[in-house]
């Protein structure tokens, strides 16, 4: 038939070839794509970006606090006052023998009779502000501690629980402050568990915030 050719592509140069009176175009090789097509897909999809790493978790514990050592009621009451002040600090905790009569001493320095006016009298309580009475000499923080140490040593069990609760745990100082001091001291004596809160001892400002459970 008159001007009758194979469909395809117009304008591409190639080979001509005349196969039974027809015109067959030969493309080249250099024109033959030598990978796959990628299958079609969507138009105007594009590839997801992967979701956001997942923020670090926030601390379960505060070191500050597990550094005290408390019984588990003193240890809540710990969490729960920081949780609704965060800018509470503590100055003690749980306490050694030795700790418990350097902290003594200390007071001692500057009160003589700091055992009798804080402590609730007890035989151990006794023997301690005793001890002090009869050494008058003994006006360091050292050697006062020395010697109340060594009837600490010397105490039962139940004579050092009933003298102070840092001695089991049970109990926590807090840094005295000025500011916001009104609410603090209303969330403190509103923890659970919580015994006296003492905000002065012997006329010294000292908080002290004992659990009257473990």
């Amino acid at each position: 038939m008159a001007g009758f050719r194979l469909p395809g592509p117009i304008g591409i140069d190639s080979d001509v070839y005349e196969v039974y009176g027809l015109d067959v175009h030969v493309i080249d090789e250099g024109t033959r794509a030598r990978t796959d097509t990628p299958p079609p897909g969507s138009v105007g999809v594009t590839k997801k970006s992967p979701p956001p790493a997942p923020k670090a978790a926030a601390p379960l514990t505060d070191p500050e606090i597990e550094r005290l050592d408390l019984a588990p009621t003193a240890r809540a009451g710990a969490y729960a006052l920081k949780k609704a002040h965060p800018t509470v600090r503590f100055t003690s905790g749980r306490r050694d023998k030795a700790e418990q009569a350097s902290a003594m001493a200390s007071n001692i320095v500057k009160k003589r009779n700091f055992i009798v006016k804080t402590y609730k009298t007890s035989p151990l309580a006794t023997r301690c502000q005793d001890w002090v009475d009869r050494h008058p000499e003994k006006t360091t923080r050292e050697e006062i501690a020395a010697g109340l140490l060594a009837i600490l040593d010397d105490a039962t069990d139940g004579e050092l629980a009933s003298l102070s609760k840092h001695l089991s745990g049970q109990a926590f100082d807090v840094q005295p402050v000025q500011q916001n001091a009104k609410a603090i001291k209303k969330t403190i004596r509103e923890l659970r568990g919580v015994g006296e809160f003492l905000d002065h001892e012997a006329g010294l400002v000292r908080w002290h915030v004992p659990f009257v459970r473990q």
